[in-house]
């Protein structure tokens, strides 16, 4: 009984801390002290050592010498290399999905749709509901469309890409411009956009009649144009901010520095 108590316990500081973590509520690169974990979670130390040792694991967190835990950082070229990532995994998955989609994964992929075609995006609604509502329910739409495959390693593959996406996106792209356009609107418009463009229905749309039209090169396109819509947003911040944005956070590159 003891051992179960504590696994649930380590269990519940593991998907407290993943979830702070993956919507950024805990930032990149931010320290993780255990008493200030144990008071914010009210989880007891082993648990919480426990859960960041996992966390690590998933390279969500960095363990560092003498000093405890930190957030793992985020950065242009980790994007770059996640997208590139997510192309070769997702794609031949996509793929398969609509090879052996039978009329059950047509119904998931079309319930999916309209879920996320329900939400509100970040341009009009920027609170922390509603982004993480559209998070999950766009993540929803893109697990519906893999869902027919069958390649258990390429899944678990994309699932650990795409939670190293998400937490990149949300830091690198749809906060700073939100936050930056909410108090500096000249020089911003192309971000928001961008943004806007990234997260509307209307290329999801597209993915998704592609898709259970069997069409593969319109399918292939529209997910390769789908990935890259998030760079898409971070470089048009920045250019926004004339490179301040990037120094401000002290975590990622200008797009000069970068090539």
């Amino acid at each position: 009984m003891q051992d179960d108590e504590h696994s649930t316990k380590t269990e519940a500081a593991y998907r407290l801390l993943r979830r702070d973590i993956l919507t950024t509520r805990l930032m990149p690169g931010a320290p993780l002290k255990l008493s200030v974990l144990r008071n914010t979670y009210g989880v007891g130390w082993t648990p919480l050592r426990e859960a960041l040792s996992r966390l690590e694991a998933e390279r969500l967190v960095t363990a560092i010498s003498n000093r405890g835990f930190a957030v793992a950082p985020v950065s242009r070229g980790e994007l770059e290399d996640l997208a590139r990532a997510r192309m070769v995994v997702e794609i031949p998955l996509l793929l398969e999905s609509m090879d052996k989609g039978d009329a059950d994964w047509e119904a998931a992929v079309v319930t999916a749709h309209y879920r996320l075609s329900r939400c509100k995006i970040a341009p009009d609604d920027p609170s922390d509901e509603a982004v993480d509502e559209w998070d999950e329910k766009h993540e929803a739409f893109h697990t519906a469309l893999l869902s027919a495959a069958t390649s258990n390693w390429l899944l678990r593959f994309r699932s650990t890409v795409s939670d190293q996406l998400r937490r990149h996106h949300r830091f690198l792209g749809l906060s700073p411009t939100m936050k930056a356009a909410a108090g500096q609107k000249n020089g911003y418009e192309a971000a928001v956009a961008a943004l806007r463009e990234a997260m509307a229905i209307e290329h999801h749309t597209a993915l998704m009649e592609a898709a259970l039209d069997r069409d593969v090169e319109r399918a292939k396109k529209l997910m390769i144009d789908h990935i890259g819509y998030t760079l898409h947003v971070y470089v048009h911040t920045e250019d926004g901010s004339g490179g301040k944005l990037a120094a401000r956070t002290g975590r990622v590159k200008s797009p000069t520095a970068a090539e």
